[in-house]
């Protein structure tokens, strides 16, 4: 019982949450998922053109400055 509302209260605050954000938040926040989405596609073709991991990886970083956190442009995997 007490699970299902602990549940039911968890879901209305990320519903209340995500109705605060404004439509202009919303489309700067579309705006910099493709920007980002750029800048990954930019380093695939870096990496498929044969240049060195480093040298892709810091011009991702480069690309991605001030869009998402950390030093690999909101996105890290395991190698």
């Amino acid at each position: 019982m007490y699970k299902i509302a602990f549940l039911l209260a968890a879901m209305s605050m990320s519903w209340a949450a995500l109705a605060q954000h404004s439509n202009k938040e919303v489309q700067e926040d579309i705006a910099r998922h493709r920007a980002m989405a750029e800048a990954h596609e930019a380093a695939a073709k870096c990496l498929e053109s044969g240049k060195k991991p480093a040298q892709c990886t810091k011009e991702l970083q480069t690309a991605c400055k001030g869009l998402a956190l950390g030093k690999y442009c909101g996105m890290k995997h395991a190698h």
